[in-house]
């Protein structure tokens, strides 16, 4: 038997898992180094805003693990031997491999260091946002009033991130106190999408204004021209990257330290190594991170590694250059966008959760050869 070792549940990895029949047919032993539970991000939003459960937003991968017979450590990757062909566990465990398959998602950008300080939540781990919601709505309750929130980045995270504080203030019955730091806010988006989303977020009660937080003390953010903003909680929307696992391979990495990876999903310098998701970057067809590539690219990571088991040739995956996005506004609204196109309201919203919640529920239900 061939071991392949899948590394992250992420949403390449759940198929996998729900065909791992397939993988045993063409002599492949697989085996899943990952967290006994999945954070799933197309709802992390909406768990923050408080308009849902963490439940409805996770998945028990140990479970899942179990009826697809496929054995599972409960774990992280601490350490690859690429040369030797092991994995050295953060338990301690040693694990072998012949394949390796890469699904691990991404990580908060931090350029400045700040991740670890008190009262600093990078948006990714999806746990940290999790956490942040339980912490803002036990300050809001005892406190009745809410801390002072500062988000760094005005991106698209950023943006969402303050829709859904605001949408937490309001369900706890006090005034959001929300700025956004960050230069070109609403630059994102199509069209006068952004500009739209900045005003109505506005109407709301959060600020924005330009600049980078380049420091934290423990009442304020420090800006690089020098200004300082009283802040509670600084969360960091600053983009993302592949997490450090991935550049400790010593294989080429692309833009934000993602895997570079041939169309065929393999690492263009070696052919043993597979990688979907934040994590990797396909060659020529660079794509942000995005859940819906994962999606994608699930069913051609799945051929091919069988394809490479059985020494087969191995398909193409071509991501779409446009996608759907649609973003949760924390106030029952949802802001869609695709290409050029964009629609505000609560149809976007409903399109949303009955996208998200029907992957959670039928990934949840996934059998073997399903």
């Amino acid at each position: 038997m061939t071991r392949l070792v899948l590394v992250g549940a992420g949403h390449a990895h759940l198929h996998l898992l729900a065909h791992a029949g397939r993988l045993r047919e063409a002599g492949l032993e697989a085996v899943l180094v990952a967290p006994a539970r999945f954070d799933y991000s197309g709802l992390a939003t909406g768990v923050l805003s408080g308009a849902i459960g963490r439940e409805a937003a996770s998945l028990d991968i140990a479970a899942l693990a179990k009826v697809a017979e496929v054995a599972h450590h409960a774990t992280q990757v601490s350490a690859v031997d690429l040369a030797g062909g092991r994995l050295m566990l953060a338990d301690g465990a040693l694990l072998d491999f012949d394949l390796v398959s890469f699904n691990i998602g991404s990580v908060a950008r931090d350029r400045q260091a700040l991740s670890g300080q008190p009262g600093v939540w990078p948006v990714k781990p999806l746990a940290n946002l999790f956490a942040f919601h339980s912490w803002l709505a036990t300050e809001m309750a005892r406190r009745a009033r809410s801390p002072q929130v500062v988000i760094a980045g005005a991106g698209q995270t950023g943006f969402e991130v303050a829709a859904a504080v605001a949408g937490l203030a309001v369900r706890h019955g006090v005034t959001p106190r929300i700025c956004v730091i960050g230069d070109a806010p609403g630059a994102w988006a199509p069209g006068r999408a952004g500009r739209h989303l900045r005003q109505a977020l506005e109407r709301r009660g959060v600020v924005f204004e330009m600049g980078e937080v380049v420091a934290r003390t423990s009442s304020a953010c420090q800006l690089g021209d020098g200004r300082s903003l009283p802040c509670d909680a600084l969360v960091l929307a600053t983009g993302l990257e592949a997490p450090p696992l991935i550049g400790a391979l010593g294989l080429p990495v692309g833009a934000d330290g993602r895997l570079r990876v041939s169309p065929q999903m393999r690492s263009v310098a070696d052919p043993r190594v597979f990688a979907a998701g934040d994590c990797a970057v396909v060659d020529g067809a660079e794509r942000p991170a995005a859940g819906v590539f994962g999606v994608r690219a699930a069913p051609v990571l799945l051929a091919n590694l069988i394809a490479a088991a059985t020494e087969k040739p191995l398909k193409v995956y071509r991501p779409q250059a446009r996608w759907l996005s649609i973003m949760d506004l924390g106030d029952g609204t949802g802001l869609a966008m695709r290409g050029g196109l964009w629609s505000h309201g609560r149809a976007a919203l409903w399109l949303k959760r009955r996208l998200d919640l029907g992957f959670v529920a039928r990934a949840g239900r996934l059998r073997p050869g399903a």
